[in-house]
């Protein structure tokens, strides 16, 4: 009999940041270790991880983070959790091990696991299974302790059709079932599709008939860890008579180690080279990194690739998932490709490029386990609420359906659920460059007033001797006023701070605090009323 907690520390009610902790007695076990793409609102935040304080507090118990697949919602954060906790260790299948050190994670720091291997740890043992997605290798895991197992699904569809690196062992999974499953953790993404995922992810006859009706030469964005739709692409190719080349290191990189580990199989004279980039007939492979969706194509359009000169004729297709929090910029981008004279191609509303459980596949891996109790995670909680709904449907009690957000804590003690409410305080870690702290909410708020209302910097000198105004006060705008053109505002604003400064001098003595704050309070009150803006206010004041 064990004490079980269950929490996500992120992942809940969002798309993006997975990272689901499992502790069992004394022992915890990290489940995925995922990023959130920042929204257009995060002014010059890269991405977005959940807050690793528990994790570092509690770092002696931690047995390691089990990664289910090389996508960066899911394992993307690992170097970032590397750097609160050095020794951590990573335990991932041959792919997502070569996702994580392109990364930057020490191949110390990696533990190589292979699929329906038993990874034992004292009194309980973790056990990888395979599952079908767009990338190879990628598998759930199932946690054995005395009171039963806790599985966690990752993401998965369920297609016959995926063999081998992409094959799902639906054998093994129900044999855990049978053995008895105390929780299932299972996505919610797609929860809200009707029927199978499968067979709208495949592509290949579309892309097929987009290599073969399009006459010039075809971009393609992709995503460098998909390796399901880069390989579509090639068998769309094939027997074309063109040349697929391949830009940029980074793409250059994985397609290199795919074909090498037999992830890819392609043609072999399908790929060109640089020569081949101007062609009539080429096909130009380009890709993004984690932390800048769609850069690549941005820097074709708006002309700094070092390559790629984009043409009228040149048809641009986007092989890669939509992001509600990307959408603007995309549409944005999309326009500017438009007015550029090139034709966008865009996939049909019946294909998918992501690969996700919906309902059928959810209510078949609820089928197999026969969870005792069910808790959706990973997407938008309305996607959670329909995954729950699904589970209720084939049977399970309400009461042992859990639906939760990031840092509720589910206790089972002795193989039944408690009723104690546990809440963990969690928060989002916003990151900007290379620098895993926290840029924090104060920041952002600075950098939306600054892009909103711009800054004033007030600048006065008082002599150390004397005690009296000697130089200013000086006033200095960016992104607020134009000067020549608010002569009488500025002519205001340098009267209140030569009043603030003065007043604020007694008896040979200069209150620089209170002159520093008064200033940026009059000023604030002044400013709203003639022109209804609230600039951030700087004041500078210094003796000489």
């Amino acid at each position: 009999m064990c004490k079980i907690k269950i929490f996500g520390l992120g992942g809940l009610d969002e798309m993006g940041k997975n990272t689901y902790v499992v502790e069992v007695d004394d022992a915890i076990f990290v489940f995925d270790c995922g990023i959130k793409y920042a929204s257009n609102n995060m002014f010059g935040i890269d991405y977005v991880i959940p807050d690793y304080e528990y994790l570092r507090k509690n770092r002696r118990k931690i047995k390691g983070v089990f990664l289910t697949h090389g996508h960066y919602e899911n394992m993307g954060g690992a170097a970032d959790l590397l750097k609160f906790i050095p020794e951590i260790k990573f335990y991932a299948t041959k792919y997502t091990k070569f996702v994580l050190m392109d990364l930057g994670v020490s191949e110390d720091s990696i533990v190589e696991i292979m699929p329906h291997r038993k990874i034992n740890f004292d009194e309980t043992s973790i056990f990888p299974i395979t599952v079908s997605h767009s990338v190879p290798d990628a598998v759930m895991y199932c946690l054995n302790t005395k009171d039963g197992a806790i599985c966690y699904t990752g993401d998965f569809i369920i297609d016959p059709l995926m063999r081998d690196h992409y094959d799902m062992d639906l054998g093994k999974i129900a044999y855990v079932g049978k053995q008895g499953v105390l929780c299932l953790l299972s996505e919610s993404v797609f929860s809200e599709y009707s029927g199978h995922t499968s067979p709208s992810h495949r592509l290949t006859s579309f892309f097929s008939d987009v290599v073969n009706k399009v006459e010039n030469r075809i971009i393609i964005s992709v995503l460098p860890t998909h390796l399901y739709t880069i390989q579509d692409i090639f068998n769309g190719a094939r027997n074309s008579h063109r040349k697929i080349v391949i830009m940029g290191k980074k793409l250059q990189n994985f397609i290199h180690f795919a074909l090498a580990n037999h992830y890819l199989d392609v043609q072999e004279d399908l790929i060109g080279d640089l020569a081949n980039i101007d062609d009539a007939n080429s096909i130009l492979l380009v890709c993004d990194d984690k932390t800048n969706p769609y850069s690549a194509i941005s820097k074709i359009v708006s002309g700094y690739d070092k390559f790629i000169t984009l043409k009228p004729m040149d048809t641009v297709m986007f092989a890669e998932p939509r992001y509600d929090a990307n959408e603007k910029l995309l549409v944005k981008l999309e326009n500017d490709i438009a007015m550029a004279g090139c034709q966008i191609v865009s996939l049909p509303k019946d294909k998918n490029i992501l690969h996700h459980a919906s309902s059928e596949d959810l209510m078949l891996m609820l089928k197999l386990m026969q969870p005792k109790y069910y808790m959706p995670v990973k997407g938008e909680y309305r996607y959670m609420v329909n995954n729950a709904n699904l589970a209720y449907d084939l049977g399970i009690k309400k009461e042992n359906i859990l639906l939760k957000q990031n840092g509720d804590v589910v206790s089972i003690i002795d193989g039944k659920l408690s009723p104690k409410a546990f809440h963990i305080n969690v928060k989002d870690a916003l990151i900007d460059g290379k620098s895993s702290d926290d840029v924090g909410d104060l920041v952002i708020k600075d950098r939306e007033m600054l892009s909103e209302n711009g800054i004033v910097l007030i600048s006065a000198t008082i002599s150390k001797k004397e005690k009296v105004l000697i130089v200013g006060p000086e006033v200095t705008t960016r992104g607020f006023i134009y000067i020549k053109d608010s002569k009488d505002i500025i002519a205001g604003m340098k009267k209140i701070s030569e009043d603030v400064i003065t007043r604020n001098i007694v008896n040979g003595f200069v209150e620089y605090n209170k002159i520093k704050t008064e200033i940026r309070y009059e000023l604030s009150n002044y400013l709203y009323e003639q022109t209804e803006c609230k600039p951030m206010i700087i004041a500078v004041i210094q003796e000489v």
